[in-house]
């Protein structure tokens, strides 16, 4: 568990830090938070196969991956509010995404239940985990192809 831990930290400052250079280095802030958002939806594919890891510590590594790959890919999407909304918006428009999220994790966790109760395999839960960031970035993209802040009056 201590491993996974520490990936996760490593993954959290990492996906700062890289969207942050590619800035510095002159590219956009939509192209550098969306690059590093996709290289995180790539990082978290292997956990497709996670339950399928005879050995332990391939698994742990694995697992510890997706779980940097995702801190990664939230420093980026938590910070998008930033990006797109005046301050005195930020407040409430992640107040409603956590709402969104934590309704999302009820649902995930009754269709988890369905899963194990029906089939026994963590595999379709580990591949509709490592797709949904596929889909998130998709959406992100739909609603804000440029990311350009919203003009709210």
């Amino acid at each position: 568990m201590v491993a996974i831990y520490l990936l996760s930290d490593v993954g959290s400052v990492a996906g700062g830090w890289y969207s942050s250079r590619l800035i510095r280095a002159g590219r956009t802030v939509n192209y550098a938070r969306k690059m590093t958002m996709l290289a995180c939806c790539f990082l978290l594919t292997p956990i497709f196969f996670a339950q399928s890891y005879d050995n332990l510590w391939v698994a742990v590594l694995v697992i510890g991956i997706a779980t940097a790959a995702h801190q990664a890919f939230s420093a980026n999407l938590y910070t998008l509010p930033s990006d797109l909304f005046p301050r005195s918006a930020v407040g409430s428009v992640v107040g409603i995404g956590g709402t969104v999220g934590a309704v999302g994790g009820m649902i995930f966790s009754l269709y988890t239940g369905q899963v194990l109760e029906r089939l026994g395999s963590y595999t379709p839960i580990f591949v509709v985990a490592g797709s949904a960031y596929f889909v998130a970035l998709a959406l992100v993209h739909i609603l804000s192809p440029r990311l350009e802040r919203a003009q709210i009056d």
